[in-house]
Formats: structure tokens, sequence, C-alpha cells
């Protein structure tokens, strides 16, 4: 009876999914077995190397064969897009109670003191603040790529400049009761407020125009930023413009705080800029901490940290400046008269 040939090989042949991985200073025929990497598969039995996927394909967990990438993005109908949705819906109908309050009772005291047509201002564009952070969820779209940045920095634009030109208003109006003081005939102008206004929103809207023009932003499918996962997002276009729309809004922001700091101080019946100093000190301190949050973040996270700055800056200016008013005009009628506000 024939005897059987002897092996010539001391390892068995790699299964797919693994690669040959030869050992130092032994014969070729001996070799480790060794999983092929992220991104790679064997589909064959004692492969030398593994073949990489393509850039939209990934490997499956046994890598043997490729398959289509997650596609990930900040949606309306995960648990994080849902519960900002909900939270921004909420925070512009409470803006929209508050701005008909204020209109209800418009002939009220606390109402017309320092200028209503600016609070009016302020909560319409409060309510589009809130509102506007609904265009950061969903797919990411040429559309929506290219108008919720713009259209975040123009309407934060027209809220904070109206803050300001209450804020100087205050200080105008302090400083014309003091005698012979050259501000008594701008006391009560509307050109003052008006001018502000505008001139601020419209240096906002020209860095807005500059950015759309130059290198506007697009959407973008990101495959490299996380394994197995096309991360579909907005590329913001110019990163400088960008930079410079936030920090416009920073100038404003800190224009105003400066200003509230120091009529925080005035009479009683100005004391709305101890609110307004409170509001920008929040306002600040949120886009502060924003920006390193959101450069450490990626994909739909990032996107929901800037929403949570949008809803937590716009929340800060409705609670402090309007809500004190609300809570008076609601439940503490008998101090809504001029007496109680001029201290008379």
């Amino acid at each position: 009876m024939a005897s059987l040939a002897p092996r010539s090989v001391c390892s068995e042949l790699c299964p797919s999914g693994y690669r040959k991985a030869s050992r130092p200073g032994q014969p070729i025929c001996c070799f480790d077995c060794v999983p092929c990497s992220m991104g790679e598969i064997t589909n064959i039995s004692g492969a030398s190397d593994c073949m990489k996927c393509p850039d939209h394909l990934w490997s499956d967990d046994k890598r043997e064969k490729c398959i289509p990438k997650i596609t990930d993005f900040l949606s309306f109908e995960d648990s994080l897009g849902s519960s900002l949705t909900a939270i921004s819906t909420a925070a512009s109908f409470i803006t929209v109670s508050v701005l008909i309050i204020f209109v209800k009772f418009c002939d009220t005291p606390i109402v017309r003191a320092n200028n209503q047509e600016l609070s009016y201002v302020i909560l319409a564009s409060l309510t589009l603040c809130f509102l506007c952070s609904l265009i950061f969820i969903g797919h990411p779209m040429k559309i929506n790529c290219l108008v919720r940045q713009p259209a975040f920095g123009v309407i934060f634009s027209v809220c904070i400049s109206s803050v300001l030109a209450k804020t100087i208003i205050v200080v105008v109006a302090f400083n014309a009761t003091k005698p012979s003081s050259k501000l008594k005939r701008w006391v009560g102008s509307r050109w003052i407020p008006s001018s502000i206004v505008m001139f601020s929103s419209v240096l906002q809207v020209i860095i807005c125009a500059i950015w759309l023009c130059t290198s506007a932003p697009f959407p973008q499918n990101n495959m490299n930023s996380e394994p197995g996962k096309i991360i579909i997002e907005c590329h913001e276009g110019s990163t400088i413009m960008f930079y410079c729309m936030l920090g416009y809004l920073g100038f404003l922001a800190s224009t105003c705080f400066i200003v509230a700091f120091f009529a925080r101080n005035l009479p009683d019946r100005f004391n709305e800029a101890k609110y307004i100093t409170f509001s920008m000190l929040v306002f600040i301190s949120v886009w502060l901490s924003f920006i390193p949050a959101y450069l450490s973040t990626k994909g739909k996270n990032m996107v929901a940290v800037e929403i949570f700055a949008i809803l937590a800056s716009s929340a800060a200016l409705l609670f402090c400046i309007f809500i004190p008013k609300c809570y008076i005009i609601l439940f503490k009628p008998d101090k809504n008269t001029r007496e109680k506000l001029t201290g008379k």
C-alpha cells in the first residue's frame, strides 16, 4: 500500500476576509492569517493582499464584500433633529405670544417706555431667529446650504442692532435731562434708532453678499471624516467669510454690552439696561463657547452645536429683556403705571 506524500506547507490557506502575513525567518509556506483592515476585503481563500473598497462603499463585518456606506446628516426624523425642531417651534410660539401681549397692551407705560416699535422689531426678528434654525435641519441641498448662514447672520444683525438702538436711546434720553444738553432735540426722534438698525444690518448684508458672490456655501459628500459613513453636509465655501459674519455679530453684541453696562445704573425707569447687559453677557458667552465646540465636532453634531447656539442666544434675549415685562403686564398690573416706572 503506497504511503501518502508529505505536505509541503506549514500553514493552512487563509479564509476570505483575511490575507497572508509572512513569518520572518521562516519558509514562504509558513504565514499568519491577518484580518483585512476596515474598508478592505478579500473574497477568495489564500489571498496575499486585501482589496480596498471604492470611496462610496465600505467593508462588511466579515471583510468579505463591499457594501454601501451609511449616509449621515441631521434629519427631522432622528431624535436629535426632532428635539431641536420641537424646541425651535415652541420658542417661536412663545416669542409670538409675547409680541401679541405687547401689541394688546401697547398703551401701557411699560410697553411704551423706550421705543415700543423697536420692541416689536426685536420680537419679530427673534421669532425668525428661532425659526431659521430649522433651515439647518434636513437633507443638505444647494438652496438651504446657500441660504442658512446668511439668513442667520442678517436676522441676528437686525435683532442685535435693534437692542443696541434701544440701549443708545436710554443713554440719549437720560443725558438729555441735564441742563443745557444738546441731546434734547434728539429725544423722541425715530431717525436715530432707524439709522442704527439700517446701517448695522446693511453692513452684515454686504458681508454676506460678498460671501455668496465669491465663494458661496454648497452641499458635499464627506467620505473621509468618519469610517463607514458618508456625511452629507454643507461646506461653508469661504471659511474666512463665515468667521467675518460671526465676528461682525460679535462686534455688535460687544458694543451693545459695553453701552448697556455703562447705562445700567441710570434711574429706575431706565433699568432695562440691566436686563440688556445680562442678555448680552449670555449672548457673548454662548458664541465664545460655540467656536471651540464647533471646531471639535463633525457631521450632524457640528450642525447641532450651531443650532443650540442660535436657540440659546435667542432665548437669552427673549427671557432677559421681555419676560420680566410680561410678568408685570400679566401678574403685577399695579406696577404697570407711570408713577411706578418713574419712581415718583
